[in-house]
């Protein structure tokens, strides 16, 4: 018997030949995935070609800081045999987190910074019984109603009319860059002035600051990592003027040299050095020299302060009088004393040396617990005060390796002739 064809069923049965049936939703049609994965092709294509892009720009940018910062030399071992044994540094604090500066007053008291760079939750502090206390008092860690409060305080000094000066960058100008001096007498505010973004715009760093011994102009080392214009900012204090000089002078640039800490060097992603700008800057106790150089660099240079105060010269005119004084080791913070010695830190040989008169550098003391000598300071009795920062275990380093190697030190010496407490 001859079986009739079902035409309704033969319809369906040639539509399931071009089509797949989906459980409650309509059939999909051939063309209709096809369509679906030309567009999923062209999508992957995108978004490899966007990919390839990022790496390209990626690998452009890491070129550019390699031309820009790569390579470079270690610096040679300027180090003589040391003047003092190591029983010659006196813990004065074990502390948690890096210091940053240090100052202090003749009367004693002992001030610091904790170093920016390890993102401290305390700024500016006292030491008071062993232990550091916030300076003023805690309001300032916070942003507040009346505009006073810390964001990143590197330098601070005590001038000869015992004021506590405090200097912020403001993240590195991207905040207020300001500064705050308090009366020792009565730990109040008594002077506080904000840069304009003319003198310390984005990108700039003020790092270190030193005051003439009438309190009336101070000498503020700008080293600028991020916009890479190095300058020396002059400001005169009772004007409320600033004025920027010498930006991106040759003295003012670092070197091509590496920094190389217990065999690692100091690199982004291993790769890249850090190399920084003018840094170090020290008055003599006359206040008629200013000392400075780069951080990365072999070389200290000076010049006058009445040239550097005067208005009238033009730039060329003010570069010429900048002078090479002496060959140097990798250096940050630094101090004179009355004696016309120049005190520096050497990182990469964990020693503090001493320039003579003259510029003959030799080593004062070394010792494995100088992690990073950064800041110096004075006191009374002829103690010279030095807080090390241990940069090689906070730059391009995470919270936790940051904590695991406290404590971190304050130490004290004797240094080989007195000098002005708080400079």
């Amino acid at each position: 018997m001859k079986r009739l064809r079902n035409p309704v069923l033969d319809g369906r049965s040639r539509q399931m030949i071009h089509s797949r049936q989906r459980p409650g939703r309509g059939p999909i049609h051939t063309a209709d995935i096809r369509i679906q994965e030309e567009n999923m092709s062209a999508l992957v294509k995108i978004m490899t070609a966007a990919l390839a892009v990022i790496v390209a720009v990626c690998l452009l940018a890491l070129g550019a800081l390699y031309l820009r910062w790569g390579g470079g030399a270690y610096l040679r071992d300027m180090s003589t045999a040391p003047l003092l044994g190591e029983t010659a540094l006196e813990v004065v604090a074990n502390l948690d987190f890096p210091p940053g500066n240090i100052a202090v007053a003749g009367s004693g008291r002992v001030f610091f910074t904790f170093h920016p760079d390890a993102n401290p939750s305390l700024r500016v502090a006292e030491l008071v019984k062993g232990k550091p206390v916030p300076y003023p008092d805690a309001s300032y860690l916070l942003k507040n109603k009346d505009g006073h409060y810390y964001t990143t305080v590197l330098s601070l000094r005590v001038d000869s009319r015992n004021r506590l000066w405090t200097l912020d960058h403001g993240n590195h100008g991207t905040d207020r860059p300001r500064l705050y001096a308090f009366d020792l007498a009565t730990d109040t505010l008594v002077y506080e002035y904000e840069f304009p973004s003319g003198v310390a715009g984005f990108g700039s760093m003020m790092n270190d600051l030193q005051i003439d011994p009438k309190a009336e102009f101070m000498y503020i080392a700008d080293t600028s990592i991020v916009a890479n214009s190095p300058a020396i900012l002059v400001l005169d204090i009772a004007a409320k003027k600033c004025r920027r000089l010498l930006a991106s002078h040759p003295s003012f640039m670092a070197t091509n040299h590496r920094m190389r800490i217990d065999d690692r060097d100091i690199a982004l992603f291993g790769a890249i050095p850090l190399k920084i700008n003018l840094d170090s800057i020290a008055l003599d106790r006359q206040g008629k020299t200013l000392y400075f150089g780069p951080l990365t660099g072999d070389t200290m240079y000076r010049i006058d302060t009445v040239s550097l105060r005067d208005a009238t010269l033009s730039a060329d005119a003010l570069a010429a009088r900048v002078e090479k004084y002496a060959a140097k080791s990798h250096s940050d913070g630094m101090t004179t004393d009355n004696a016309g010695n120049l005190y520096l830190g050497d990182m990469e040989r964990y020693a503090i040396h001493v320039i003579r008169p003259g510029g003959k550098l030799e080593t004062l003391v070394k010792s494995p617990r100088l992690r990073w000598p950064d800041g110096f300071s004075f006191g009374p009795g002829g103690w010279l005060y030095v807080s090390c920062s241990a940069l090689q275990h906070v730059i391009f380093r995470d919270e936790a390796h940051v904590r695991a190697n406290a404590p971190y030190q304050i130490f004290r010496l004797r240094a080989e002739a007195p000098g002005v407490p708080g400079q």
